[in-house]
């Protein structure tokens, strides 16, 4: 993005001011809900989740910085929740793709937390090969760190992140230490799902292609305002 296109440190300060009294409003309306499926919390809901959005994107193109949450939105391709609905135990999925664009770097960071702490293989004996084998470094790599610091972090080692979903499910009770680790996902039921949170390139190319078509639309209705029958062109938000 050129410098001309970026937004002022201002603005970004504005946006953030925005968030705080949005976050207020939510909180106001949320004490004072009358039921559970209150408009006055619905509203104060969305008014949030626009600022926040307003608020990462200016943060991202002033400082290529994100916040540490997404807002959910509406997933109609869940089943309708049939969970309890004061859930006592909790089950979070998590899933994030990976691609390795730069092996070297992602080598060359693995190496160097070996030769840091040669400890880090945890006595798997990569460290001899881990500078030369990406199946080694990346063993290194996720040993080393946990998987949000790596989300945070992963240009610094080579990789660029594909789609991610989180998935919170209501679960009966909890499990017993070690009873589900040599199946970890195959107890996800959709109906328990209380919210899910996910990421993908293709939510920006519907962005991309629904402000296309405004600007589209927008250009036909001049035109047809041009016309010889005289009619005005519809004024349409």
């Amino acid at each position: 993005m050129s410098d001309a296109a970026q937004p002022t440190v201002a603005e970004v300060r504005a946006a953030a001011e925005a968030v705080k009294a949005a976050l207020d409003r939510h909180l106001e309306a949320v004490e004072a809900r009358t039921g559970e499926d209150d408009p006055a919390v619905y509203s104060a809901f969305n008014a949030l989740a626009a600022a926040a959005e307003v608020y990462d994107e200016r943060l991202y193109d002033r400082y290529d910085e994100v916040t540490p949450f997404e807002i959910p939105a509406a997933d109609d391709s869940l089943p309708p929740y049939a969970g309890p609905d004061e859930p006592h135990a909790l089950s979070v999925l998590i899933r994030r793709d990976y691609a390795v664009v730069e092996p070297q770097r992602l080598l060359t960071q693995a190496q160097r937390i070996v030769d840091l702490d040669p400890d880090a293989d945890s006595g798997s004996g990569v460290a001899a090969v881990v500078g030369s084998s990406v199946h080694a470094a990346l063993g290194v790599l996720f040993g080393e760190y946990e998987p949000d610091e790596v989300a945070s972090r992963h240009k610094e080692f080579g990789l660029e992140e594909g789609d991610s979903t989180l998935w919170v499910s209501a679960v009966d009770e909890s499990s017993e230490p070690g009873e589900w680790l040599d199946a970890p996902f195959d107890q996800a039921d959709p109906q328990q799902i209380v919210c899910r949170f996910d990421v993908s390139a293709v939510f920006d190319d519907e962005e991309l292609f629904d402000d296309e078509t405004d600007e589209t639309d927008d250009s036909d209705e001049g035109d047809d305002g041009d016309e010889a029958d005289g009619e005005p062109a519809d004024d349409r938000d």
